[in-house]
């Protein structure tokens, strides 16, 4: 029971840590140094730009998707119902933050049950990885699936994030096996997603030959986990490890670039300091399928569900007036625009 309680608390911490203090990672997500050539005669109807793709097998209105946050507290409920609601309205994917807490105690069960609020978008499960280190094997993970009734699962990557918790679990020893097999015998795909840091092409090369198709770059430039653990920990010395790791992590933009370069055949969702339309067109010019945002969107979903929706309104007004005047009137012409770095 008192691990259930340290899990459940964490939480907690990371939630009010997110809203309440400067969590921003030292570096940028590189965006600013792609610009899309303007169009004066994009030769186009705005109103007839089309937004809509396909994820997992479903089509959605809107290549965005709300990116894993929270649950596993009695705090976190309504925050979830509200971003389930929202992403129902806009017919866009969501995902829960780590669903270890209810594995651990399913009286926590119901603060990541959403299906009810989104009964036909794509909605991702979620664990850490390294909990295969730590007794977790395909029943958990199907758990985990079978809980909200997913349609894929995040096995996310966070091993400084770990490293830099008192509590953290930190042997990410032979996980790759491990993914395989899960990824082998599970009903539903793995999603494999850092946490803030990036994924580089290698990984993401050693992932693919794991069976993972889609991979979340979760790159640096948005919310520093080093930083919310500086913030948790209570150590002088532990708060000092952490900031100096403040400038950690690969960007955004470069993750995306790098595992798009490399032809590796995985689907590349794009996560990690999104705040834009325009942030999420360039990031889908430069290879990514979707584009996940998390932090503004939570500040959103603690007021309200129509502040979520008229927040996710605005990214989607966004990204079609960005494809307006660049001249792309759907998604596969958006992806094949040229992008051009400013150095």
């Amino acid at each position: 029971m008192k691990k259930v309680t340290q899990t459940s608390k964490r939480k907690n911490d990371h939630l009010q840590i997110n809203l309440e203090e400067n969590v921003s990672s030292g570096i940028t997500t590189g965006l600013e140094n792609y610009y899309f050539e303007h169009q004066a005669l994009p030769e186009i109807n705005l109103r007839e730009i089309d937004l809509k793709t396909s994820v997992l097998g479903k089509t959605i209105d809107a290549p965005i998707f709300i990116s894993s946050m929270t649950g596993g507290s009695s705090e976190t409920k309504n925050i979830n119902r509200n971003l389930a609601i929202a992403a129902n309205e806009l017919n866009i994917p969501m995902g829960v933050g780590s669903q270890r807490a209810a594995i651990e105690d399913g009286n926590l069960e119901n603060t990541f049950k959403v299906r009810d609020y989104a009964p036909n978008i794509p909605l991702f499960a979620n664990l850490g990885a390294v909990q295969l280190n730590y007794g977790y094997g395909l029943n958990e993970c199907q758990r985990a699936v079978d809980m909200i009734n997913a349609d894929a699962l995040i096995l996310h990557l966070n091993p400084l994030q770990e490293a830099l918790q008192p509590e953290g679990d930190t042997d990410f020893s032979s996980l790759l096996p491990k993914i395989e097999k899960i990824a082998a015998k599970l009903s539903v795909p793995i999603i494999a997603k850092e946490v803030g840091w990036g994924i580089s092409a290698e990984t993401a090369e050693h992932l693919f030959n794991a069976r993972v198709k889609f991979i979340d770059v979760a790159g640096a430039g948005g919310t520093s986990w080093s930083q919310i653990e500086k913030f948790r920990s209570e150590d002088q010395m532990q708060k000092e490890i952490a900031d100096l790791f403040i400038d950690s992590g690969i960007p955004t933009s470069e993750s995306i670039r790098a595992i798009k370069e490399s032809n590796i055949p995985v689907s590349i969702f794009a996560s990690g300091g999104l705040r834009t339309g325009l942030d999420a067109a360039k990031c889908m010019a430069l290879g990514a399928d979707i584009c996940g945002f998390a932090g503004e969107i939570l500040k959103s979903a603690v007021k309200s569900e129509e502040e979520t929706i008229n927040h996710l309104i605005k990214i989607k007004k966004e990204i079609q007036l960005t494809m307006f005047v660049i001249g792309s009137k759907n998604i596969s012409e958006l992806k094949n625009t040229q992008i051009k770095s400013k150095n």
